[in-house]
């Protein structure tokens, strides 16, 4: 993993000033995702790892994705088919998400909670998580798992926070064997 995102690094900073410099980040950030999706399907990822010349992989790609990218998303396709690096794709898109959210000052926050948040749980969440980060904007994505029993686990990058009745029952566990 390690790898693929010193691979992607450099291509991601690039499309991503290239796109704040055309004022199309968000115009580039649907485009690589298109294009990430197409990369994931498993026929698709079979030939990237094929034998095939990279001439043609980037013109298969390209013909797949039509008019959904433009001239210079091709290019960007042709620059990283031409390095080998098409398997690098997703990264890429992650990175250029990331560089967007540092740049608006935006966190993706993922809560997991056993029950379902109510709005004012989540209004409250948010604050709590702009003040911790230093942000302006929060995006949660709330999911539900009823094996942590009650309480949540907030995730923010390298980030946990267990509130849980199952991190607590985990951890005096670990104390008491110890």
């Amino acid at each position: 993993m390690y790898e693929i995102t010193t691979i992607a690094r450099p291509y991601a900073k690039a499309a991503f000033d290239f796109a704040i410099e055309k004022k199309m980040v968000n115009k580039w950030q649907n485009m690589l995702t298109f294009i990430s999706k197409i990369i994931c399907n498993k026929q698709i990822n079979n030939i990237i790892y094929s034998s095939i010349s990279s001439k043609i992989l980037a013109k298969i790609l390209i013909n797949i994705c039509g008019n959904k990218i433009d001239k210079h998303v091709r290019n960007l396709i042709y620059i990283m088919a031409e390095n080998k690096r098409l398997n690098a794709l997703s990264e890429v898109l992650k990175q250029f998400i990331q560089l967007r959210n540092i740049l608006e000052l935006t966190a993706n926050v993922n809560v997991i909670s056993s029950i379902k948040l109510t709005n004012k749980q989540k209004i409250k969440i948010s604050i709590m998580m702009k003040k911790r980060l230093l942000c302006k904007k929060i995006k949660l994505n709330c999911k539900i798992d009823k094996s942590i029993i009650a309480g949540i686990i907030i995730h923010v990058g390298d980030l946990v926070i267990d509130g849980s009745v199952s991190g607590h029952i985990e951890y005096l566990t670990y104390v008491l064997q110890s």
